[in-house]
């Protein structure tokens, strides 16, 4: 399936972008209407509305979708995530959907197991298998820390390959477009592994302030999120993100995104500037 003729589309062969106003998803939207692919968004806020927790709205979504973008939140590690891909994965089939492009996460062995109910499908699967964002830092739980110059996580001295969500969305449009990408899992990281210290760093010089990284234990970490009143969920994912997924496991580099688009990924430094422009980190 090669859907990247748009003299060839109609309304019957959609491309739905589920999680279609995250950070992945948005961007994805974003770069299929430009290129005059007619999409459906998947949020709860669109109209026909999709909702992971309520299965009876997804029926509506399905209809006249040819290919998936697959974003599952909070995270495909949650418990009950493998019942629920299950599911989905049965009424794309019901609805005749050809293709599915799965986001997944490195070292998450509940994500692997999502992972094989896709490709186990038989529909054209691609799988984009991600870990940290630089956009956690501007778009996500950490922005505020950058504001207020301190970034304080149970980090550790841990390396990671900060990955750039543009890119994660470049991959995930041309699997879900082209046909060269079936069969294929792209484990998508930046070019250099990176400590939060580094991350300090390059946000520093970034912004011509100082930013530090601040190492807290764990188990304050957690009361904290808690206290400050996030949901059950969001609290779970990043107790089990800080105490499973950061113990060095994903501290090496892919070529994800060199074998699916050709190029090598983008730098943290690079991003860095390019928000630091926006003013989004300034001080007033």
């Amino acid at each position: 399936m090669n859907i990247s003729n748009n003299q060839t589309q109609t309304a019957k062969n959609l491309i739905l972008v589920l999680g279609g106003t995250g950070k992945t998803g948005r961007r994805i939207s974003e770069r299929l209407k430009a290129k005059g692919v007619p999409i459906r968004v998947g949020s709860r806020s669109a109209l026909p509305s999709f909702d992971w927790n309520n299965p009876k709205s997804w029926d509506d979504c399905l209809k006249d979708v040819e290919a998936v973008y697959m974003n599952y939140t909070p995270d495909l590690a949650v418990p009950g995530a493998t019942d629920t891909i299950q599911h989905f994965v049965e009424r794309a089939k019901y609805h005749g959907v050809k293709r599915l492009v799965l986001l997944s996460g490195r070292g998450e062995a509940e994500a692997q197991a999502c992972e094989q109910i896709v490709q186990e499908s038989g529909l054209e699967w691609t799988i984009v298998r991600a870990s940290w964002f630089n956009q956690n830092f501007s778009e996500g739980a950490f922005v505020d820390m950058v504001l207020s110059g301190q970034i304080t996580l149970p980090a550790g001295n841990i390396a990671e390959p900060f990955v750039d969500v543009d890119d994660i969305a470049n991959v995930a449009v041309v699997a879900l477009m082209e046909s060269g990408h079936t069969g294929e899992v792209y484990e998508v990281t930046g070019p250099r592994l990176m400590t939060f210290s580094d991350i300090a760093t390059e946000l520093s010089k970034a912004t011509s302030r100082e930013i530090t990284y601040v190492q807290i234990a764990h188990e304050d970490f957690i009361a904290g999120i808690t206290e400050s009143g996030a949901p059950q969920e969001v609290a779970w994912l990043l107790d089990y993100l800080f105490s499973t997924v950061l113990d060095g496991r994903n501290a090496y580099l892919t070529d994800g995104i060199q074998r699916a688009l050709g190029r090598p990924p983008r730098d943290f430094v690079d991003y860095a500037r390019d928000v630091a422009a926006t003013g989004i980190w300034h001080i007033s």
